[in-house]
């Protein structure tokens, strides 16, 4: 079964880090929810995800390949 997994995903906007050390692992047929605040980093991590913004640090991965 195919895995989708984010490790230590961290990203700044002019010196503000708007997502620090973010680890998400998801397996296909899984439907998951980001909660959480306005402002919490939610659509810059699915962003960095789906390769639309460049994580600063991290890895992002589907079965093991980068």
């Amino acid at each position: 079964m195919s895995t989708l997994k984010a490790e230590f995903l961290a990203k700044s906007y002019k010196g503000r880090q708007v997502v620090k050390s973010v680890g998400l692992e998801v397996t296909a047929g899984s439907i998951v929810g980001l909660l959480g605040p306005n402002g919490a980093g939610k659509t810059t991590t699915f962003y960095m995800i789906v390769g639309l913004v460049p994580s600063d640090k991290g890895k992002i991965s589907i079965d093991d390949n980068d």
